[in-house]
């Protein structure tokens, strides 16, 4: 069942595990996430970014829903920019929206997420928001230190904003990481024995099995992975695609579908398979298998 995203991580929070935020785009990553929640009876957070299609996306996170009726799932705007592009997630039939106003003035920031508060809450739809600032990986080492979320800033953020949950910037950065990176764990400890609500880590890809497992059992009860799960999707595919085409073979009685060597169909559920299975792993890294 599609739920809001507060719900679940309240009882992440609870019950000391971590859920993993996979970014999905389309039928067969939607698929591929409900699957795995099924198959380890773990919930998972559907993270969506970037795209159009609101409508399809929630449309198909719903088919799932009453196919896999077991599964507590949460359909999330991720990295939600404009005011309309998050009100047209709303009105599709999101359970929840994360607005990020990180690169903004303080007074801008708050005053900006606080209005979506009011709206998302009137209709029972949970807000994420981000404190801080998670760069992307490519500039780590130049933009790490300069986004790190600030203890009290982050109280009085959360007073002012209501919102359900808060993206803290710990270290992590997006997407592949230039340097090694490095957590600051006693300033997530600190975040955490202060904050109330379950706290968010952006950037969970590269970051290391260690360091995220570490991550959630001092507080993080949302982990957003996208790039492990992509990569690992495309290694799949990579070794399904090393075919020599001269020797292809045609099987008359399958008709159009009987290529034995490789089609399109056969492509897609291979990349997808290796997309499933890192979430997998991710899920049982972060305990949240057996959850549900």
């Amino acid at each position: 069942m599609l739920v809001s995203m507060a719900e679940i991580l309240k009882d992440a929070k609870k019950r000391n595990y971590g859920v993993a935020a996979p970014n999905i785009f389309n039928k067969e990553t939607i698929e591929a996430a409900y699957e795995a929640a099924d198959e380890l009876k773990s919930p998972v957070i559907l993270d969506f970014a970037g795209l159009k299609d609101q409508e399809i996306i929630t449309e198909i996170s719903k088919y799932y829903e009453r196919k896999y009726p077991h599964v507590v799932a949460a359909l999330n705007l991720d990295h939600g920019g404009s005011y309309e592009e998050i009100v047209a997630a709303i009105r599709a039939g999101f359970t929840s929206v994360m607005i990020d106003r990180s690169k903004l003035p303080y007074k801008q920031n708050v005053e900006e997420v606080k209005e979506i508060v009011k709206i998302a809450h009137h209709v029972g739809v949970s807000v994420e928001a981000e404190l801080g600032h998670v760069g992307m990986g490519y500039e780590y080492e130049s933009t790490r230190d300069s986004g790190l979320t600030k203890p009290e800033e982050a109280i009085n953020y959360i007073e002012k904003t209501g919102v359900d949950c808060l993206a803290v910037a710990v270290g992590t950065s997006h997407g592949t990481y230039s340097g090694e990176p490095h957590l600051e764990f006693e300033l997530l400890e600190k975040l955490n024995s202060m904050i109330d609500i379950p706290l968010v880590l952006h950037g969970g890809s590269g970051t290391g099995d260690e360091n995220l497992k570490k991550a959630v059992k001092i507080g993080i009860q949302k982990v957003n992975l996208f790039t492990d799960l992509s990569n690992a999707g495309l290694g799949v595919l990579k070794d399904y695609l090393m075919i020599d085409r001269t020797k292809m073979e045609h099987d008359r009685e399958l008709g159009e579908f009987g290529n034995k060597n490789a089609n399109l169909i056969e492509t897609f559920l291979k990349g997808t398979e290796g997309y499933k299975q890192a979430l997998k792993h991710y899920m049982t890294l972060f305990e949240s298998n057996g959850k549900c």
